[in-house]
């Protein structure tokens, strides 16, 4: 397409759109077949602006529309009536699902209850522990990596090993000023593979290194790895309820939504027998 054209059917638009008619003539800018591409139809971000960048991206733009067009009329051209048929029932039946689909949410996200109480919660657990069996060591534990020269480092291991809260704090100041990284994985349960990885040497047997450590350090070259394990959990035992607290909240929310789907099917369903809204020959 000729850029003198492009400049032109651009400058029109934005002077048509800049005016103050409540409806505009659509200005076309491509045609195959029957098949015309206007200028509104191009994306917002390629109509705004007339300099060299901005017709370059138009007239790549109108080029692809161009030739997805002319392949999309060539197939529907060639392609038998049956397979034509097979698509118009796939396109029918994406409608239908998409349709049903948002339908669903909407009245999911109107009606739906979606809070799941701790009671709620804690029963599930209670009542499935079945479900719930480790299949990963998991730890609640203290990561510290600093630099072998650090000053006094005997106190940082007192305060890896401590619980004390102002021990802690004491620690974390330290460690902002030297550590090259510390971690308490926010008190939360996390694998021992995501520890283990911190390390500079695998630890080979990881139940018996929990059974038999709270506290660890090792060193490469030019850093020492401290390590204070606060709890464990071995896997194949129960997983302890606040690591899968979230997965619980997800089944019962999940659970409620298809119990919610079912009642709106078989509610829609009763109503139409009701009404004689549909007949079964």
């Amino acid at each position: 397409m000729n850029k003198v054209i492009l400049l032109s059917f651009i400058f029109l638009a934005v002077t048509a759109c800049s005016g103050n008619k409540k409806t505009i003539d659509r200005i076309p800018v491509a045609e195959v077949g029957k098949v015309v591409l206007y200028y509104d139809d191009l994306p917002k971000l390629i109509q705004d602006g007339t300099d060299n960048d901005s017709i370059a991206i138009v007239q790549n733009y109108v080029n692809k529309w161009a030739k997805r067009e002319l392949l999309r009329q060539r197939a529907e051209q060639n392609l038998t009536q049956e397979i034509r048929n097979e698509i118009d029932d796939q396109i029918e039946e994406t409608r239908a699902n998409l349709v049903i689909y948002q339908y669903q949410r909407q009245m999911m996200l109107e009606k739906m209850d979606t809070t799941v109480t701790d009671a709620e919660l804690e029963n599930y657990y209670a009542s499935n522990e079945k479900s719930f069996t480790l299949n990963s060591n998991i730890v609640k534990a203290l990561f510290v990596k600093i630099p072998s020269e650090v000053p006094d480092l005997n106190r940082i291991r007192i305060l890896v090993r401590s619980n004390d809260q102002n021990d802690l704090q004491q620690l974390e100041s330290i460690c902002y000023q030297f550590a090259e990284k510390f971690d308490d994985f926010n008190e939360d349960w996390v694998m021992m593979d995501r520890l283990s990885l911190e390390l500079p040497q695998e630890i080979e047997n990881e139940e018996n290194f929990l059974r038999w450590n709270t506290f660890y350090e090792t060193t490469d070259s030019s850093s020492v790895y401290l390590i204070s394990i606060r709890d464990y959990r071995l896997r194949s035992t129960l997983a302890p309820f606040e690591y899968v607290r979230d997965d619980i909240k997800r089944i019962i929310i999940n659970t409620r939504r298809f119990e919610f789907i079912q009642s709106l099917e078989n509610g829609i369903y009763n109503e139409a027998l009701k009404e004689n809204s549909f007949k079964i020959y």
